[in-house]
C-alpha cells in the first residue's frame, strides 16, 4: 500500500504498547481545547479553561538578569550550559530547600530537611509525576474525586485502576475512602499509591492540615497491614499560592514520617514561570529516590542546567519579594471573580468552592447541565447553530471556554451525574474586565439553556 502524495511505502502492522494503543486518540478535554486553540481569537474569545499563569506575574526582567549573573560567575555556576546531574542543579535544591526554610512552606525544619532527599524533575513536576507511573508498580491509585484528571487519564492508558474518592470542605472523604476500601476486600493488596493534589485541580478544595494527617495515617495502616510500603505523594502544585489569609497554614506530614512513606511533589511554575519548567520531588533517601533519579536520567538528565541555575539565583535573591507580588494578584482577581459570580450566577448554584489558593473555581449548578452536549456549554462555544446566537459563520460572536466537569470525574467514581452540573473556571491567565464579560456571557448561557428545557418540556 502506497501513503497518497508521498511515495512512501504503508506497512499496516506497527505494534504498539497498550499505553501506545491508548495514546493514539487523545483524551477528550485534550481535543476539546485542541479544537478552540486552533482558531482561538485572542482579544475575542474568552479562555477561562487554560491552568495557564497570569503572564503579569512573571518577573521577565529578573529572570534576564538572572541568566546575565549565571553567565557572569562560572565559579559559583560551573559549567551551567553544560549537561547536569540527573538529581538536579546543587545550587537550586541548596536555595530550595533554603527558601522552604525561610518561607516556612509547609512548617518544615532543619532537621526534616537534612534527613529527606531532594530531586530535581527532567521536566517540571509533570516529568515527576510520569516518571513515579513508570518505577511503581501498576495497581489501584487513591486519589480524589473531583480528581486532577490529566495525571489520572495518563495513569490509567499506563494500566493503573484509579480509586476516586469524593471530597468534602477538607478534601478526600475519609467516609467514603473507608467504605471503598472494605468494598475493595483482598484487592487492596493491588494499591499501588495514593496521590493527593493538597490544593486541588479542578475543584480548588483545600486539603486542610488534620485531614493531611489522617490521609497519612491511614496509608500507614495500609502498609502495616501489608507489611510493605506504600506511598503517599501529596502534590503541593498551588500551595505556595495561598492567597486567602483566613487559611490555616499548610503543615507537611515530612516532620513525623515515621514509615518513610510520604514525599511531596513541588514547582516553581506557578510563582516563577511555567516555562522555566522546574518541579521537584521531596521525601526519603532509599531505592525509591535512586530509582527516580535514574529514570530523570534516562529521560536525558533533569531540567537545562542554566534554567536550574537562573531559579537558584532567582530563589536566593527575590523569592520573598515575588511570593508576596504573585499572592497578592491572584487575591485581587479571586475577590473580583468571587463577586462576579455571587452578582450573576449564585442564584444558580448548589455549590461554589476555591478562590483561596491557586486560581480556580469550581461551580456545582442546579439543574444546569455543563458537559459538551449541552445547551449552555454549545451557547459559550456558539455551536447551537442559530445565527443569532453564534454569529455568522466566518465572524462568530464571543466565546468562552470553561473545562466541563464531566472530564473532572471519574466515570466509575460515585460523582459521574453530579459531574454533568459542573464546571472549573480560571482566573489566572485573563484579565479581569475579561472574566467579569465571560461571567455575564455565562449568565446568558444558562438563560439559554432555560430556554431550551422549557421548549424541549412543551413538545
Amino acid at each position: 500500500m502506497r501513503y497518497a502524495g508521498l511515495g512512501l511505502s504503508f506497512i499496516m502492522n506497527m505494534r504498539f504498547s497498550s499505553y501506545g494503543t491508548a495514546s493514539t486518540r487523545p483524551s477528550p478535554v485534550s481535543e476539546l481545547l485542541a479544537q478552540f486553540s486552533n482558531d482561538f481569537r485572542d482579544g475575542v474569545d474568552i479562555n477561562l479553561g487554560v491552568g495557564y499563569v497570569n503572564e503579569q506575574t512573571i518577573p521577565v526582567d529578573r529572570l534576564t538578569a538572572g541568566i546575565k549573573s549565571v553567565a557572569g560567575d562560572p565559579v559559583k555556576y560551573r559549567q551551567a550550559f553544560n549537561y547536569g546531574s540527573p538529581a538536579g542543579s546543587a545550587n537550586l535544591i541548596e536555595s530550595l530547600k533554603r527558601f522552604l526554610l525561610t518561607s516556612r512552606a509547609g512548617n518544615l525544619d532543619e532537621a526534616t530537611l537534612a534527613r529527606n532527599r531532594m530531586t530535581i524533575g527532567a521536566c517540571g513536576a509533570t516529568s515527576i509525576l510520569d516518571a513515579l507511573s513508570d518505577i511503581l508498580a501498576p495497581g489501584i491509585v487513591i486519589t480524589s474525586d473531583p480528581m486532577y484528571y490529566i495525571y489520572a487519564h495518563a495513569l490509567e492508558r499506563k494500566g493503573f485502576e484509579i480509586l476516586a474518592i469524593p471530597e468534602d470542605d477538607e478534601g478526600p472523604s475519609l467516609a467514603a475512602l473507608d467504605r471503598k476500601l472494605r468494598k475493595l476486600g483482598t484487592a487492596a493488596e493491588r494499591i499501588s499509591f495514593a496521590y493527593i493534589v493538597t490544593v486541588n485541580n479542578p475543584s480548588g478544595a483545600i486539603l486542610s492540615n488534620a485531614r493531611r494527617r489522617a490521609l497519612y495515617e491511614l496509608v500507614a495502616s495500609l502498609s502495616r497491614q501489608q507489611n510493605r510500603s506504600i506511598p503517599i505523594f501529596y502534590d503541593l502544585a498551588y500551595e505556595l499560592l495561598l492567597h486567602d489569609p483566613s487559611v490555616e497554614p499548610f503543615a507537611s506530614v515530612l516532620p513525623s514520617d515515621d514509615l518513610g512513606i510520604a514525599y511531596e511533589i513541588g514547582t516553581l511554575s506557578k510563582i516563577l514561570a511555567p516555562a522555566l519548567r522546574i518541579g521537584y520531588l521531596f521525601g526519603p533517601h532509599g531505592p525509591f529516590m535512586n530509582a527516580m533519579v535514574e529514570r530523570t536520567s534516562d529521560a536525558g538528565f533533569s531540567a537545562p542546567l542554566f534554567v536550574q541555575e537562573m531559579a537558584s539565583h532567582f530563589l536566593d535573591h527575590y523569592a520573598t519579594e515575588q511570593l508576596l507580588l504573585v499572592n497578592e494578584a491572584y487575591h485581587r482577581k479571586s475577590i473580583i471573580m468571587r463577586k462576579g459570580i455571587e452578582e450573576s450566577l449564585m442564584p444558580f448554584v448548589e455549590e461554589l468552592r476555591g478562590g483561596s489558593a491557586g486560581f480556580y473555581y469550581y461551580l456545582t449548578f442546579k439543574d444546569i447541565e455543563t458537559n459538551s452536549g449541552s445547551p449552555f456549554f454549545k451557547f459559550l462555544t456558539r455551536t447551537t447553530g442559530n445565527s443569532i446566537i453564534d454569529g455568522a459563520v466566518t465572524d462568530r460572536l464571543p466565546r468562552v471556554i470553561y473545562i466541563p466537569g464531566e472530564f473532572c470525574v471519574h466515570q466509575q467514581g460515585d460523582l459521574t451525574e453530579r459531574g454533568k452540573r459542573q464546571l472549573r473556571i480560571s482566573y489566572g491567565f485573563e484579565d479581569t474586565p475579561r472574566i467579569l464579560r465571560a461571567l455575564d456571557l455565562m449568565l446568558q448561557g444558562v438563560e439559554y439553556a432555560h430556554s431550551q428545557c422549557c421548549l424541549t418540556a412543551r413538545s
